[in-house]
């Protein structure tokens, strides 16, 4: 997640500084200016929605794999587990049985 919040601080820090010096080298006057500053904010504010909104799809996703991947761990462990406790059983039997097993 450190990637990702550098990525927002960098493309934040890019949006202000466009911003500043849009308007103090802006040739334009002071109306049309904000209304280029305002159209270029509103453009990176969207951009930046869409940004986050692909990182939570994409956190839904790795986890939703996590989870399968996870369960499939539990499955292959429980499996085995249980193979273990038939052949411990099998072999107390033998032992009762006076059969140890070498």
């Amino acid at each position: 997640m450190k990637k990702a919040t550098a990525i927002i601080t960098a493309f934040l820090a890019g949006t202000a500084t466009g911003a500043v010096l849009g308007i103090l080298y802006a040739p334009d006057k002071g109306r049309q200016t904000r209304d280029k500053l305002s159209f270029q904010l509103s453009k990176s504010r969207d951009k930046l929605a869409d940004f986050i909104e692909d990182l939570l799809r994409d956190k839904e996703e790795v986890m939703n794999e996590a989870k399968t991947e996870g369960q499939k761990i539990i499955d292959e462990t429980r499996e085995q587990a249980e193979r273990l406790i038939e052949d411990i059983d099998v072999f107390m039997d033998k032992i009762k049985q006076g059969k140890p097993q070498v």
